[in-house]
């Protein structure tokens, strides 16, 4: 069996790993896909977003791939896809992984499946929007841009010149050598997967920030009610300031929808039908969230719920 490309991507929450999945799945054909899906809580909102026949799909959910909590799963998972007929494999990380032990996993994967695997590079996305904010303030940023060897800044189309080059010069003093390519919606070049990334490593092997102890609080909201679309607005502002991110399924007055919230951005994309509304809040200020959804709701939108860890 010939050696199956892999690619990691990385990059924070709402930088838009997701799109650039979509667009390369919908764009390359001819080749037998498979994808490694990686979310902090339980439920896989972006799985069933990509989910579609013939693609090989496995979750791990609930941490960190590169957090000891689930290292020996993530590696599992790398050796039993290595041992399908694929020709390429994608593996889409949490918004707040932190990849600086790829290295490890990738020799701890040969050692236990063999080389079934061309390691082509870690892809790391950029929000060309946020990035600047999020440098200041996660730590996780800065280790994804370290670690990446390419370096896809996206959302150019919502930023002008000057803060694009702002941009582009943050990365360059983070990491000096990757690649950097732009583009919107995530839509880059696909003769960029021709390239072999990997000559392009700035920083060295090194344990990952991801661990048990820091793990981010995820907590999920189930409803069987239709909510007018400006009052779930309402609530989602509400509760925004005390969570990283935002996603999952809503049936709101207009239809169901997709909803997804980076920052202060809530987005709505009509969606298939849903036995029931599920959103996904991941904290910024651990279990307190959960008091913080719950008084928010019941001020602002006083339906049946119910809230999950």
């Amino acid at each position: 069996m010939t050696q199956k490309k892999l690619y990691v991507l990385t990059g924070f929450l709402g930088a838009g790993k997701t799109s650039l999945l979509l667009h390369l799945l919908n764009n390359i054909s001819n080749e037998k896909i498979g994808i490694i899906q990686n979310e902090f809580g339980k439920l896989g909102i972006d799985g069933e977003i990509i989910h579609r026949n013939g693609i090989e799909m496995t979750e791990i959910n609930r941490g960190s791939i590169f957090c000891s909590c689930l290292k020996l799963s993530f590696v599992q998972a790398l050796a039993e896809m290595g041992k399908l007929d694929l020709d390429t494999v994608f593996v889409e990380s949490s918004g707040l992984a932190d990849p600086s032990n790829i290295e490890e996993i990738l020799e701890a994967t040969r050692l236990l499946a063999g080389d079934v695997y061309r390691f082509q590079g870690v892809v790391c996305l950029i929000d060309s929007v946020n990035f600047l904010g999020q440098m200041d303030d996660i730590e996780t940023v800065d280790r994804q841009l370290a670690h990446c060897n390419m370096a896809v800044i996206n959302k150019v189309d919502l930023v002008d010149a000057t803060q694009l080059e702002k941009v582009i010069t943050a990365v360059r003093k983070v990491n000096s050598i990757c690649r950097i390519t732009t583009c919107k919606n995530g839509m880059i070049d696909l003769s960029l997967l021709e390239e072999d990334l990997t000559s392009l490593q700035w920083a060295s092997c090194e344990d990952s920030l991801n661990s048990e102890e820091n793990k981010p609080k995820t907590i999920s909201l189930e409803c069987n009610e239709t909510i007018n679309q400006e009052v779930f607005t309402t609530f989602l502002q509400r509760v925004l300031p005390d969570c990283y991110r935002i996603k999952g399924f809503f049936k709101l007055d207009s239809g169901w929808n997709q909803v997804d919230v980076v920052e202060k951005l809530i987005d709505y994309k009509t969606c298939s039908p849903h036995e029931f509304s599920q959103i996904v809040f991941l904290s910024k200020i651990g279990p307190k969230v959960i008091r913080s959804i719950d008084n928010a709701w019941k001020e602002i939108v006083s339906l049946p719920m119910k809230l999950k860890n």
